[in-house]
């Protein structure tokens, strides 16, 4: 039988990933992007070779983009485009660049490789911003203040310390000013992006982790770039391979096949205030007066005193914001425990806990009012034959549909509540004996389900305790149950119950 080389042998994992001799694709290419990255550091910057591969590189890293998102066939693929178009302009750009300096020998400021340049980084940009919106599954309120935060620190200390210096070089030119503006303003873009990727929900993949670490390692290298032009003029050295990173880390992340499930919307979950998202929020808000200080102790017959000032306005209104947002979370938490707290889960009905809390409340309130209280327990008849007979769920929903019908037999100020089990408690405010056992026996014909119910109701005295009216009425319950149930029975008076104790 004929077999292949083992050197060419392919195979398909469990899980769809492409392996050459044991490996991920995407493996292969960190390391030989890795590997090629390094001879090129290692060759003189001037040697033609050096400058080849570094465009091999380049262009590679657009096709491997290309190459992934045809193999692992994302939901959203237009991010990935953006990302491929960006990367394979910057590539563009060296190439033209090369041709200026080494063929052309054109010195001047801006130049063709420029507008490549600064084309790549709205195109990035777009990628990413496109990768954020297809992983929201709503507003995302909270993540896009905490994003807003950054970056306005951000933005003041990108115009500061690199942009401003920029803006009032009377040297300068209309056009290189322009021009040497747009690359700082491209990065602060990418790094809003950066900001906003890190706050948005969704899946933290590996591929997730190498667009993030891309698009640091691009960052890193052009600030680097732009701080070393500040004193002197950059060669080609070791903030290159910050840019060789950018491209082997994208070209990564698309090859991954959890690329997948990188722009998939996330499922909505509780925010979580974590003390890495609170420390970076109090660092963005100090770096402010940061610049202030810096500026003060350097420059201080030149202080940015309207940046900083509209700054610091605006990190205030964003800080205020945030905390709007979470004391209008945590009321509407604290009512959902409240609500949890004394509401029954099944039926919806107030719980035991709750009937305790308004029938002593209601009780204190007849004291001023003089109202009559009227309290009943009910107990549904058979209840446990009809569990037997169609099953615990068909219980369950007896329960809540008689809940349900019993609650509309009743006014707003009269409390139902779940006594325990098949049991309810009832309080009548302002009705007589006569009126209450009435309002019962409404309810009684409302249960569904051809079901019935026995009660027993009491009238509050004036002078009893809860747990004394409460004890009236269960004995009056019993009394039904023991008549043949499916009736209401009125307990007996607190004084003849009294007598009847102290004669027993």
């Amino acid at each position: 039988m004929r077999t292949q080389p083992q050197a060419v042998v392919s195979a398909v994992d469990g899980s769809g990933v492409m392996l050459l001799r044991g490996r991920p694709l995407w493996q292969w290419w960190l390391l030989s992007g890795g590997f090629f990255g390094a001879v090129y550091l290692a060759l003189p910057s001037d040697n033609p070779w050096a400058w080849g591969l570094y465009n091999v590189i380049g262009f590679a890293s657009a096709a491997a983009i290309v190459i992934g998102v045809r193999r692992n066939r994302p939901r959203r693929s237009g991010p990935w485009y953006w990302f491929a178009a960006a990367l394979a302009l910057w590539a563009a750009g060296d190439v033209v660049y090369q041709v200026q300096f080494f063929v052309w020998d054109w010195q001047t400021f801006p130049a063709p490789a420029d507008g490549l340049y600064l084309l790549a980084y709205p195109m990035l940009a777009i990628g990413a911003f496109q990768l954020i919106k297809g992983r929201i599954s709503g507003r995302d309120r909270a993540g896009l203040l905490d994003a807003a935060i950054v970056s306005t620190s951000l933005s003041l200390l990108c115009w500061s310390f690199l942009m401003r210096p920029i803006a009032v070089d009377e040297s300068l030119s209309v056009l290189e000013r322009l021009a040497s503006l747009a690359y700082p303003a491209g990065d602060l873009l990418l790094l809003i992006m950066v900001v906003r990727l890190s706050t948005t929900p969704g899946a933290r993949t590996v591929s997730y982790r190498l667009v993030i670490a891309g698009l640091v390692a691009e960052l890193v290298s052009d600030i680097g770039y732009a701080v070393v032009n500040m004193f002197t003029t950059y060669s080609d050295g070791i903030l290159d391979a910050g840019w060789i990173g950018m491209y082997v880390l994208f070209g990564a992340a698309a090859l991954h096949p959890s690329m997948r499930a990188l722009s998939e919307i996330a499922p909505d979950r509780t925010e979580r205030f974590t003390t890495g998202r609170l420390t970076l929020l109090a660092v963005a808000s100090l770096l402010a007066p940061v610049v202030l200080t810096v500026q003060g102790l350097t420059t201080p017959a030149s202080i940015d005193w309207a940046a900083i000032a509209v700054s610091s306005v605006v990190l205030f209104l964003l800080v205020l914001a945030r905390m709007a947002g979470l004391i209008s979370r945590v009321q509407d938490q604290a009512a959902q425990l409240r609500a949890l707290a004394h509401n029954d889960a099944l039926t919806g009905v107030p719980n035991r806990r709750a009937w305790d809390l308004e029938l002593s409340r209601e009780m204190a309130k007849a004291v001023r009012s003089g109202d009559p209280v009227a309290v009943a327990l009910i107990d549904i008849d058979h209840f446990k034959r009809f569990n037997d007979t169609h099953g615990h769920p068909a219980g369950d929903r007896l329960l809540k549909e008689a809940a349900a019908a019993w609650r509309d037999q009743l006014r707003t100020a009269d409390l139902l509540a779940r006594y325990g089990g098949e049991e309810f408690g009832v309080v009548l405010v302002g009705q007589s004996l006569e009126t209450a056992i009435a309002v019962l026996n409404r309810m009684r014909a409302a249960t569904p389900n051809g079901q019935s119910f026995s009660a027993g109701v009491a009238l509050w005295d004036g002078r009893e305790i809860p747990e004394q009216l409460v004890a009236r009425a269960d004995e009056a319950l019993y009394r039904s149950k023991h008549d043949g149930r499916n009736r209401v029975t009125a307990a007996t008076s607190a004084t003849t119950a009294q007598a009847g104790a102290r004669s027993l």
